[in-house]
């Protein structure tokens, strides 16, 4: 199994995989031109234009699904910023006696800020949040990626969570996916990140009927369970360099302090010239 950073005390949603680079992206398909006796006539309206796909990697040797980490391409500023909106299939009691694994005010503190940025959702917890997840979804600062339907480990042992049937990979993906369509989400991207981090080569192979690309980061905030949001901040600001992917949390009971964080984090880091990307954006060739 692929070796998992080191957390400290991290919430069940984070770990690393391996880098890669993206495969170049194909060109959009523009409808043919008309004959020669049409082209000299007047114009006509343009046609609408057709919005670029976001971009994905080419799948790796015996068909593995990509995992993607950082930008290694190119000195840019850039950053991506990515949230896991945490929620196991089996917390709807938790949840019915109040507890919170949503985080509004973080993402109210986002478009504030107008931040750009990646969420990594579970199919649970936009079925639980689905006025969230759509009104997420349909903000062009934000883009929807998957994060399980269930929350259960792809690879074994991964921080005590139950495990998915090698059989099930893909279509728990999927499952998530519906769950993203049915709450009227509309950004959404096909990257998906591994509960836990954690994925083997066994895995990677269950999840190629998929078509996803697996994203991982480069920079762990630490903010699973954090109680000092200038920690979890110094901790970011410490690890970012150009073309990071770092890893934080949009659930408020297991990552109390991300919203403060982030009010510091983003200033400092526009102080030294970054600039927010969704991870489409830092896959990205430009």
């Amino acid at each position: 199994m692929a070796a998992l950073g080191l957390l400290g005390a991290a919430l069940v949603g984070c770990g690393t995989g391996a880098a890669d680079t993206p495969a170049p992206k194909a060109k959009a398909t523009v409808a043919e031109s008309a004959s020669p006796r049409a082209s000299a006539a007047a114009p006509g309206p343009k046609p609408a234009r057709v919005p670029a796909a976001p971009p994905t990697m080419a799948p790796g040797p015996g068909g593995l699904t990509p995992v993607y980490t950082r930008r290694a391409k190119g000195t840019a500023k850039v950053v991506a910023l990515t949230f896991d909106a945490d929620m196991t299939a089996d917390q709807g009691p938790r949840a019915a006696r109040g507890e919170h694994f949503d985080n509004p005010e973080l993402i109210a503190t986002l478009r504030r800020l107008k931040v750009d940025a990646t969420v990594f959702m579970t199919g649970r917890w936009a079925e639980e949040y689905p006025d969230q997840a759509r009104s997420i979804g349909g903000d062009p600062r934000f883009e929807i990626a998957n994060h399980s339907y269930s929350h259960y480990a792809f690879a074994s042992p991964c921080y005590g969570l139950p495990t998915v049937a090698g059989p099930d990979m893909a279509s728990d993906v999927q499952r998530a996916f519906d769950a993203f369509r049915d709450a009227g989400a509309v950004n959404v991207v096909p990257y998906f990140r591994f509960p836990g981090g954690c994925y083997d080569d066994a895995a990677l192979r269950a999840l190629a009927p998929a078509g996803v690309t697996a994203v991982q980061w480069d920079v762990v905030s630490g903010d699973a369970f954090a109680k000092d949001a200038d920690a979890v901040a110094e901790q970011v600001l410490d690890g970012v360099k150009p073309g990071s992917l770092v890893v934080m949390h949009c659930t408020r009971s297991a990552a109390p302090v991300t919203e403060r964080a982030i009010r510091r984090i983003v200033p400092e880091l526009r102080a030294r010239g970054y600039r927010f990307v969704k991870v489409s954006e830092l896959m990205s060739a430009r």
